[in-house]
């Protein structure tokens, strides 16, 4: 997956959210940017989608029915340790960024909702290449942006 993510193409993005427009919005901009989209409603479509289809990232809401982003991003990371993940949550307890930090594992950025389509673009780029170094300090965190 790392030699994946150091080509200059577009990346090959799982993205689980549940709210349709957003889902909508996100592909959209992706596509637009050159990504190619995996969609997923919730964490078990993503994981569904992740077992029988290559991707070199992960953006994921937290709070989703069936499975939770908070259960996927481990589950995914148990396959695919150094996962570069940006998670987007419009809600995040008081030790959540600790929680999503703990597994010390892949890069990850976390986007407090609502947010701009560049500071996702931003998100995706800063863990993508994160990933892609060896020598990348695992489980970046990356400032909430707003």
């Amino acid at each position: 997956m790392d030699q994946v993510l150091m080509r200059q193409e577009g990346l090959r993005i799982l993205v689980a959210e549940d709210e349709p427009l957003a889902a909508m919005v996100i592909e959209d901009a992706l596509t637009e940017a050159g990504h190619s989209v995996l969609l997923a409603a919730d964490g078990e479509e993503a994981e569904r989608l992740a077992q029988s289809n290559s991707f070199d990232l992960l953006i994921t809401d937290l709070a989703m029915p069936r499975m939770t982003g908070w259960e996927l991003i481990p589950r995914l990371r148990a396959e695919h340790p150094n996962l570069p993940v940006v998670v987007m949550t419009g809600f995040l307890p008081p030790n959540g960024r600790e929680i999503l930090m703990a597994d010390g594992r892949g890069p990850l950025a976390l986007l407090l909702k609502p947010f701009e389509l560049h500071q996702l673009m931003s998100a995706i780029q800063q863990v993508a290449a994160a990933g892609a170094t060896p020598t990348a300090i695992t489980a970046a965190s990356l400032a909430a942006m707003r």
